[in-house]
């Protein structure tokens, strides 16, 4: 099976696996300018990319697809560049003292990849141990897609997430694994419509082999209804 396939991988890379900054390359200025400025400022250029391909911008089906794709920027596919749009992490108290790992899996990613603006589709799966706290479970699907909001590199979405649940919970025991497929890869160079890439961030007690095992078997269960 495929699923084996990829827990094996992530078994074997380990500690190894190589990622990138955690921080995504924005400027100090970047949100002087307002969503509303950005977008007709977006919606022009735009405009010239499409007058430069020489389609025409008078035909009715074309002529809205400059405002269309700024709000779009704006407003959804790159909203989680302002840092105003993060989501509020309510944490709880841990009162029925459930002290077993807790895995979030199956969560739909919808991203950008930044090196050609194209679409990164996958699951990410993230899982903690509490020491005492725990999150709203919503809280942390609204937490993958806030940093999957912008235009990203895997690697780094991967340990962003990990990073912001570890802050949120108090407690270095998280983890995630991403399993998606890069548009880049897929529909344009070499076309490999099959492949999809893993990566992968382990935490505190999620860095001992037997935990991080646990972790990869909670995400292979069917929870199919």
């Amino acid at each position: 099976m495929k699923v084996d396939k990829i827990l094996n991988d992530i078994d074997e890379m380990g500690d190894a696996h190589a990622g990138s900054s955690a921080v995504n390359p924005i400027r100090d200025d970047a949100f002087e300018v307002s969503d509303d400025e950005k977008i007709e400022l977006i919606k022009k250029d735009v405009r010239n990319i499409l007058d430069t391909l020489g389609l025409d911008l008078e035909d009715d089906s074309i002529k809205g697809t400059p405002q269309r794709v700024a709000k779009m920027f704006v407003n959804e596919i790159f909203s989680g560049l302002h840092p105003k749009r993060k989501p509020k992490a309510s944490v709880f108290e841990n009162k029925y003292k459930y002290g077993e790992m807790l895995v979030e899996k199956n969560i739909t990613v919808y991203s950008t990849c930044e090196h050609h603006l194209l679409p990164i589709v996958g699951k990410a799966h993230v899982a903690y141990i509490s020491n005492g706290t725990v999150i709203g479970l919503s809280k942390m699907n609204r937490i993958v897609d806030y940093y999957a909001k912008r235009p990203q590199v895997q690697e780094r979405m991967t340990m962003q997430i990990v990073q912001e649940l570890q802050n949120a919970l108090g407690t270095p025991d998280v983890a995630c694994v991403i399993d998606a497929k890069h548009l880049c890869v897929n529909s344009r160079g070499i076309r490999d419509i099959e492949s999809s890439t893993v990566t992968s961030e382990f935490g505190g007690a999620f860095k001992q082999k037997e935990v991080r095992r646990e972790f990869l078997d909670y995400i292979k269960l069917d929870t199919s209804f």
